[in-house]
């Protein structure tokens, strides 16, 4: 437990902040993986869709600090040579 009121404050952020990332970070995984399932399963047209939102979404995480510009644009340009590559 905290000692002094700082460390409590630094505690309840934590809390916060992590149940935030944990939120964003799940929300990804699962637009990547609607991407690489349409992909795999040779659906041009929801591999399309699909891509245009997780563009979206990723670079919606870079504006709120959850990823960084880099990680996201990595990110994005493999996706989107899978769905090129249909």
């Amino acid at each position: 437990m905290a000692n002094h009121k700082q460390a409590a404050k630094r505690a309840r952020q934590t809390i916060v902040r992590t149940e935030r990332n944990r939120f964003f970070k799940t929300r990804i995984k699962n637009i990547v993986k609607s991407v690489n399932e349409a992909v795999e399963a040779g659906n041009k047209e929801e591999a399309v869709v699909a891509m245009k939102a997780a563009n979206k979404y990723l670079h919606h995480c870079v504006s709120k600090g959850i990823l960084k510009k880099e990680t996201a644009g990595r990110r994005v340009g493999r996706l989107q040579v899978r769905v090129n590559a249909l």
